[in-house]
């Protein structure tokens, strides 16, 4: 089955809500809401709806990083300890305030987008493991999307499979490896990550024979959550496509 849908609400939820069955939270990464809002945000969807949500920037990003300036609030512990997927305290209670927040949006799916300039090399990969091997643990589908090359080599493909991690790619700039039973795409625009950008009618057909090669002969699902600035457009002309041509 092929899911679609887009990375925040383009338009309000009530309407999103009649036209689509599955959203990428963002929020959640910038600065994750109070409990009771995301429990009315569950109340007020479908019963058949699924939120997934983007995981806590205190778990990738480090506060170097602008993503930061939107938080609004103390930081506990040392601010040296957080973003880049480090085995800390700090990292591991972003974990815990992520898994919290799912929760409450009675999802089963975190989004883990690492920073550009997270490689996978001998100084950084020791505390990956460690870190993705202790969220591992919890009743959650991991889903990360690194996006350095230097992750894409048979070391991680061999890790991810292990953990049943799911590699999310752009479709438009990598192939996933098939390490577990769905497969993800985010997708930022074409040439680089370039929000501004729309899908043309070639390129939506194009996406869709990706999504058709990836799970042929496979009972797996496929998540196709557009991220540019004409995602609610896109999204809905993708989803026409689709109930076309089948």
């Amino acid at each position: 089955m092929i899911h679609v849908g887009c990375c925040g609400f383009p338009v309000s939820r009530r309407r999103y809500f009649e036209l689509f069955k599955v959203v990428e939270v963002q929020q959640t990464f910038y600065q994750v809401p109070k409990r009771e809002t995301l429990v009315k945000w569950r109340e007020e969807a479908p019963k058949d709806f699924e939120y997934i949500i983007k995981a806590w920037q205190g778990i990738t990003h480090p506060l170097t990083s602008p993503t930061w300036r939107r938080y609004k609030g103390e930081l506990w512990g040392s601010k040296e300890n957080y973003g880049l997927l480090k085995y800390t305290n700090e990292v591991l209670k972003a974990w815990e305030i992520t898994v919290s927040a799912l929760d409450a949006l009675k999802g089963d799916k975190v989004v883990i987008q690492l920073p550009p300039k997270l490689e996978w090399n001998n100084q950084t990969k020791d505390d990956i493991k460690k870190t993705l091997t202790e969220f591992s643990k919890y009743n959650v589908v991991l889903i990360v999307e690194p996006r350095h090359e230097s992750w894409l080599n048979s070391e991680v493909e061999t890790f991810f499979k292990k953990l049943k991690i799911v590699h999310c790619v752009d479709p438009f700039k990598n192939i996933e490896f098939k390490t577990s039973n769905l497969v993800y795409y985010r997708l930022h625009g074409i040439n680089g990550y370039k929000y501004s950008y729309k899908y043309t009618d070639s390129d939506l057909r194009k996406l869709l024979e990706r999504v058709y090669k990836a799970i042929e002969g496979c009972k797996i699902d496929a998540y196709v959550m557009f991220n540019n600035k004409y995602m609610f457009d896109d999204a809905l002309r993708f989803i026409k496509l689709i109930r076309k041509l089948e």
